[in-house]
């Protein structure tokens, strides 16, 4: 059963490509972009991957179909018609895609127990993470653990891209996009739905935050969700009335608090006499240390995550209400 659904998942994925590929209308394109996010979830939920599909649908169906319609409020809704030769470019995707497969022909096969995957590292995971962490999410247990110095290169690398953003954009002040901007406020239901919303959203962002030991989440999850609640915020009520809320000033502070309240655990442990993000050192009992320290990065990374989210939605959203008012 759980491979037909796969199968039925992979068509439905195949089918929503191909109809990207025809569509010229781009709004069309960014909703099935999202759809086909959703899908990828899908299949992660399948394989027992739910930390990563929880990341699939909150960053790819969530997060990035919302700053893909900034972007088209920017763009323009329709394609312009493309009277270059497409040969080439067909080319090199028909190479491109036949290498890949010629790639995966000498793979080991699909869920096999004896896979080099399953020998290597995994069988020492499961029976010493309970011991050495004492975490019942093992996912946790690697990614913020056993991972961790991977972990803190994934956070640079989300505060990095936030720099990029900025470093183009930019974000404009109250007075430069409208400060009379109210958002929907013909809308009363929306915005009443809104008022009753966005705080069980960042309720669940906090469960998720704090559950990730016990359950999928963690920060990253965590970080996508809360800033998912004030773009809802900012959609709603108008982008300057969410800048008094949560202002860019405070955003850009926040991220990079994120990531040096991460760094920060790895140099406390080694001033403890310990290794870089050793968290064995920072209790008495190596099992609390541990504790103490997954919970303290998880929190840098979803701060880190909240603010990267926001402030590249802030950068898109200021340019599109600048250019709505001129």
């Amino acid at each position: 059963m759980a491979e037909f659904i796969d199968l039925v998942l992979l068509a439905m994925l195949a089918l929503t490509a191909l109809r990207v590929i025809f569509l010229k209308d781009l709004f069309a394109v960014v909703m099935l972009f999202g759809i086909y996010s959703f899908l990828s979830a899908l299949i992660f939920v399948n394989l027992d991957a739910v930390d990563v599909a929880f990341t699939e649908a909150s960053v790819g169906a969530g997060i990035s179909t919302v700053l893909m319609l900034v972007t088209l409020a920017l763009t323009g809704r329709t394609e312009k018609e493309n009277k270059r030769s497409t040969v080439l470019p067909l080319l090199v995707v028909t190479v491109t895609g036949a290498a890949l497969i010629y790639g995966t022909l000498d793979m080991p096969p699909f869920g096999d127990p004896n896979n080099p995957i399953h020998e290597h590292v995994a069988p020492r995971y499961i029976e010493e993470s309970p011991k050495e962490v004492g975490l019942p999410n093992m996912v946790t247990s690697v990614l913020a653990s056993y991972r961790g110095f991977d972990t803190l290169g994934e956070t640079v690398v989300v505060f990095s891209a936030a720099i990029g953003v900025l470093a183009l954009l930019g974000v404009r002040r109250r007075e430069e996009i409208g400060g009379a901007d109210v958002g929907f406020q013909a809308h009363h239901v929306l915005r009443v739905v809104a008022k009753i919303l966005i705080p069980l959203i960042l309720l669940f962002a906090l469960y998720v935050q704090f559950h990730g030991d016990f359950g999928p989440g963690g920060g990253f999850q965590a970080g996508v969700i809360a800033a998912a609640a004030f773009i809802l915020y900012a959609l709603v009520f108008g982008l300057p009335q969410s800048f008094k809320v949560v202002g860019p000033k405070f955003l850009q502070f926040m991220s990079a608090f994120g990531v040096l309240l991460y760094a920060s655990v790895g140099l406390y442990s080694m001033s403890k006499g310990g290794q870089f993000l050793d968290y064995n050192k920072l209790a008495v009992d190596p099992v609390a240390g541990q504790h103490y320290g997954i919970i303290i990065i998880e929190l840098g990374v979803g701060i880190t995550v909240f603010a990267v989210m926001l402030s590249i939605f802030y950068a898109f959203g200021s340019q599109v209400e600048r250019s709505n008012n001129q």
